[in-house]
């Protein structure tokens, strides 16, 4: 019979991650002959056999590829058969510069689970046990090739059992890296401070002293996947307060973790999409409703409906909930939050954790399996039945974009804000797990570490740097100081929507709707209510939000009523009617001064922030006039909005005026809100109400930039976007009159996605040029 050869590279995350015997397996099944390799290029398969039957296998090749595979690309061609009568795994091909890319952390797999919960298993209660299919990755990597020698676990020797496993390519743990058992590999180490060591307990004894710490409140410093994590119980008010105290957090919701998914759906209303993300390979933090009276401790998320809530994502987390039930009888939740103090990188080693977090925990249950990458957490969210990433690290990160604008290799640093990196080699952005605020020595030094893990990781020699105009960011700051890299500034809502294009692969001119809080604009003043037509070489500012003052700078930021006071005597012209609500947002000689303040523009600045307005507005109905984290006033308000049972409202008004930029002036809505204040509207209908509003401002705004500009492609962007109303009724209004709509999953919408589009516009600028 005819018989065909095809010879298939495949680019993504295929190496490492047992995808050569899983194509093995899959071409004898089908029985078809020829080989696979990895290279430094990829994995190269020649398959030959009938032709439909080769369709075949290439239909299933990513269907049925395992849990870590990402196949980014498939190039096929059609080569001369050579007669082959089988199909092998041939010795990987050296490269002079190696490029491979690296799978992320994941939790632990249903087969290694059950090694773990089976008494007659060797792996039996094993808090380390992984496969192919599970387990560390990134976090254990030194470099590439992706063997052994090159993790952390090169100084664990395999012993007979386990490097059969190894060595056997019809084994799950063929060519797992972090194979190990309890006779060969890491183990638990308890420390309790001003005790005699426990060092050389079992697992299960270290654990039940634990377990038995957290149930009379104690705080646990917990060496987990990709760094150590806080515990205490969720349900005790006394234990959470005194995490708050000593973590030196005084309102920021906590994330829990809980045993099983019942578990959490006994605390939360879950959706099936919810469920499902909960349950993925990848177990982030998800952001759930919490139930009426649900039994959490209310400081674990005070004033906030929603919980973050995540799964045990390694055997060690599944065993100690396991034991946690055995001793207390009752389904355990656990506050989990990231082992540092507030605003410092997540600590990862031994001692250091001994000497930073002592101030914190009660007692230590360390690993001796270094950690070489920190990792925290990653937070996501269900926006419309799709993941919305808010937080990108463990189980995405390095994950990567295939740009497909040339092959530069570039650094982009990111904002100053939910910091990233982003690094591009071979048409692929890959962009850092989250870094925190650059606002400290220690979040730069982190920086500074990821930047030279990850050029040695993939091999990269930047030409050049891309960095935000922002001139007081330390990443701006750092990007200036490379020495031999060619700068290329990129405007921070440019990037944004660049960001959200790259995600979509999208090409061409889009009308993009980039809503922040802060971003620095060409003419210098702070941007954040913004409407660009954009492609990846440049943008137009098609219209703006009518620009207010902020006074005081970052001051405004940490106490809305400022911003408030600005919205205020600009709808009013300066006479603001009297009113509680107004004259008692801050003490009357703080209002005063800042009146005054704006009245002459001292140590003020003009800002066209969305994410300002919605601060503004949380002042005004009285929901917050101070906030102790970034976006808490905002979040109030969405919260406020979702209680909204009343029926549906109409948009105030507003105005479209100008050109070059067009202004969308709120300043109809404003006065409207002051009169329904006066009139004692509810918050959550005035909250719902200027939702709608914004709504109806995004779809104008959009109409008429399709009908200038012939552009039916949106792209929504920036961090206010991360608000659900918000974003829901702008897919539903502009879907509905016919736009195609597009925001970000896999990168968040907030300043954490910056790199990648910063990434994204400099590699299309240095493809365009000669």
């Amino acid at each position: 019979m005819a018989t065909t050869r095809l010879r298939l590279r495949i680019r993504g995350v295929v190496q490492g991650v047992g995808f050569r015997p899983y194509v093995c397996n899959l071409a004898r099944r089908h029985r078809l002959a020829g080989f696979v390799l990895n290279s430094a290029r990829g994995v190269f398969i020649e398959i030959e056999g009938q032709p439909q039957i080769v369709d075949a296998f290439i239909a299933a090749l990513p269907a049925e590829a395992p849990p870590l595979v990402r196949i980014a690309e498939i190039q096929c061609d059609e080569i001369p058969a050579v007669g082959d009568s089988e199909f092998v795994i041939r010795e990987s091909e050296a490269g002079e510069s190696a490029f491979a890319l690296i799978p992320p952390d994941i939790c632990v797999c249903d087969a290694c689970l059950a090694d773990t919960r089976d008494p007659l298993n060797r792996r039996f209660e094993y808090p380390f046990t992984n496969c192919t299919n599970c387990g560390p990755r990134y976090s254990i990597i030194l470099d590439v090739p992706y063997d052994r020698p090159m993790t952390t676990m090169a100084e664990f020797v395999m012993c007979e059992a386990c490097r059969r496993e190894y060595g056997d390519p019809a084994d799950r743990r063929f060519h797992a890296q972090p194979n190990a058992c309890p006779f060969c590999g890491p183990h638990l180490i308890l420390n309790v401070p001003d005790e005699a060591s426990a060092a050389q307990m079992g697992t299960r004894a270290i654990l039940e002293l634990v377990t038995d710490a957290l149930r009379i409140g104690k705080i646990v410093a917990w060496k987990g996947l990709g760094g150590y994590q806080l515990a205490c119980d969720a349900r005790q008010s006394s234990a959470v307060e005194e995490m708050r105290r000593r973590k030196r957090r005084s309102e920021k919701p906590f994330a829990i973790m809980v045993g099983d998914v019942e578990t959490a759906e006994s605390l939360c209303v879950i959706s099936c999409e919810e469920r499902a993300v909960l349950l993925s390979p990848e177990r982030p933090i998800v952001l759930l409703r919490r139930r009426p009276g649900a039994d959490l401790a209310q400081g674990v998320s005070p004033g906030n409906p929603a919980t973050g809530v995540m799964l045990p994502c390694t055997p060690m987390h599944d065993l100690l909930f396991r034991i946690l039930r055995e001793r207390s009888g009752n389904a355990p939740a656990l506050v989990m939050t990231s082992g540092n103090i507030s605003e410092e990188p997540i600590v990862i080693d031994n001692q250091e954790a001994e000497q930073q977090l002592a101030c914190i925990a009660d007692l230590f249950a360390h690993h001796n399996r270094r950690i070489h990458t920190r990792v925290d957490d990653s937070v996501v969210r269900v926006v419309a039945g799709q993941t919305m990433l808010l937080r990108r690290a463990r189980g995405f990160t390095p994950r990567p974009v295939l740009l497909g604008r040339g092959e530069a290799e570039v650094l982009a640093c990111g904002a100053q804000q939910k910091s990233t990196l982003c690094l591009t080699r071979a048409g692929f952005a890959i962009p850092s797990q989250h870094l925190g605020d650059l606002e400290n020595f220690e979040t730069l030094r982190f920086f500074e570490e990821t930047l030279e893990r990850m050029s040695r990781l993939f091999h990269v020699k930047p030409t050049a740097v891309a960095y935000d105009l922002h001139p007081g960011y330390l990443s701006t700051q750092f990007a200036l100081k490379q020495e031999g890299l060619r700068p290329i500034g990129v405007q921070h809502h440019h990037a944004h929507i660049a960001s959200c294009m790259a995600e979509h692969g999208l090409d061409g001119r889009v009308i993009g709707v980039a809503w922040d809080g802060t971003g620095f604009g060409t003419d210098r003043t702070i941007w954040g209510g913004e409407f660009l037509a954009a492609d990846y070489l440049s943008f137009d500012r098609f219209a703006r939000l009518r620009p207010v003052l902020l006074a005081g700078g970052d001051s405004a930021v940490r106490e809305p009523w400022r911003i408030a006071r600005s919205y205020l005597l600009d709808a009013f012209e300066g006479a603001i009617p009297p009113g509680a609500a107004w004259e008692q947002m801050a003490s009357p000689d703080r209002v005063r001064i800042v009146d005054t303040m704006l009245r002459r523009r001292v140590h003020t600045i003009p800002t066209s922030s969305a994410g300002r307005l919605f601060d503004a507005v949380a002042s005004m109905i009285d929901l917050r006039h101070t906030v102790s984290f970034e976006g808490q006033a905002a979040m109030m308000l969405e919260t406020a909005a979702e209680a909204w049972t009343g029926p549906s409202q109409q948009s105030w008004a507003f105005t479209l005026a100008g050109a070059g930029p067009m202004e969308a002036d709120l300043r109809p809505m404003i006065r409207q809100i002051v009169e329904d204040v006066k009139r004692g509207e509810s918050q959550p209908s005035i909250a719902a109400r200027f939702h709608t509003t914004l709504v109806a401002l995004i779809a104008e705004v959009c109409r008429r930039m399709r009908t200038e500009l012939s552009l039916n492609r949106v792209c929504l962007s920036g961090g206010c976007f991360q608000n659900a109303r918000l974003l829901q009724g702008c897919m539903r209004a502009l879907r509905e009159d016919g736009f195609e709509v597009f925001f970000q999953r896999e990168v968040p919408a907030n300043d954490g996605g910056i790199s990648l589009g910063q990434a994204a516009v400099a590699c299309e600028i240095l493809r365009r040029e000669p």
